[in-house]
């Protein structure tokens, strides 16, 4: 199949909803380390995988574009690609995906302004910022691609969880010559040679983790229960998640905020710690990054920023990533190295450890 990177391309295929830049802003979510599976196919167009499915989204003004295209047996047949039926979704099907996964129902004008208005250096960014919201991923998703973020950047993590989906993964469809895969169900990654593959592809010490802790999912809660921690307490979904292996409270934040509805997560690293001790002057006891600190730091901003202390934790990282290179107003390049959200960087995390 042809990549279709503009409404222009086959315009019959292609179906907008309104979002002015200030609630959505894709080049500045899609790139800062909350999901790894976007990929900037075209100047302005962002091509992943979304519910087992293949999208390729773009902003015009106040509206967002979307194309979802079909799996291959679908369009095995066809050659003339404008004439090919979209994938089989209703409209109101695609909308009420890519409203649930950009968490849409959420307003987030007013939300910046509360942030500005009780706190300063959040007010220094955000006009430069606008439209970075937190994604509403599934949990399964983003649990094991979290897990593979420990010690590690953004562009070597993309290229790690890519490499898990093919492997593992149901294969969608086929773009100019780009495969792509939906992410791996859970029972794919249980298999006893599970870890083996995973240590021929790459992951090093987060083979492990990533086979143990879908053992450990399956065996246990399952990944509907996984899934129904949406609607545990904040505390009890962390409590869960840091038992799994490989998932500590960084991890676990991530998760939690990012997949598991708990706006109030602030994921902590030592750079996080360092901000807060040196931009915001919270008085913390020790010299590094102690579970008591995390915790503090963590109600510190929730204190400060409210029940969505998470999401305004997510306009700073995303500035703090893009530091140096040019302002919002004049559209940013794709960041093509630093930290996924909440995970330090080598030099943060000695060893690859977590806290």
């Amino acid at each position: 199949m042809k990549l279709r990177d503009a409404p222009s391309a086959c315009p019959s295929l292609w179906r907008w909803l309104p979002c002015p830049p200030a609630e959505l802003r894709l080049d500045l979510v899609l790139s800062s380390g909350q999901s790894f599976r976007w990929w900037e196919s075209s100047p302005g167009a962002w091509t992943g995988v979304l519910g087992g499915r293949v999208w390729t989204l773009r902003q015009d003004g106040d509206r967002l574009w979307y194309t979802v295209y079909g799996e291959e047996e679908e369009h095995e047949e066809e050659r003339d690609e404008c004439s090919a039926k979209a994938a089989r979704l209703s409209a109101a099907e695609t909308e009420r995906i890519l409203r649930d996964y950009f968490q849409l129902d959420v307003g987030l004008s007013p939300l910046y302004r509360a942030w500005g208005a009780a706190d300063p250096l959040f007010r220094k960014v955000a006009n430069d910022f606008p439209g970075v919201r937190v994604l509403r991923q599934d949990p399964v998703e983003c649990l094991f691609s979290f897990i593979c973020t420990s010690n590690n950047h953004i562009s070597r993590i993309t290229a790690m969880i890519e490499r898990l989906c093919q492997a593992f993964g149901r294969r969608l469809c086929c773009l100019d010559s780009r495969p792509f895969h939906a992410f791996p169900s859970l029972s794919a990654l249980t298999g006893a040679d599970a870890e083996a593959r995973l240590r021929a592809l790459g992951f090093g010490y987060r083979a492990k983790f990533v086979s143990g802790s879908a053992r450990a999912i399956a065996e246990g809660l399952g990944s509907e229960g996984l899934c129904q921690l949406r609607t545990a307490p904040y505390a009890e979904a962390r409590r869960v998640l840091c038992a799994l292996p490989g998932v500590g409270a960084k991890v676990a934040d991530c998760v939690c905020l990012l997949s598991l509805d708990k706006a109030e997560a602030v994921p902590v690293d030592t750079h996080v710690w360092h901000i807060a001790r040196q931009r915001y002057g919270v008085a913390l006891g020790g010299k590094s990054l102690t579970p008591r600190a995390y915790q503090e730091i963590g109600d510190f901003f929730r204190g400060l920023w409210g029940p969505r202390a998470g999401w305004a934790q997510a306009v700073l990282f995303c500035a703090d990533l893009r530091k140096g290179q040019k302002p919002a107003s004049i559209r940013p390049e794709r960041a093509e190295a630093g930290t996924a959200m909440g995970v330090g960087s080598s030099r943060d995390t000695p060893g690859g450890t977590e806290t």
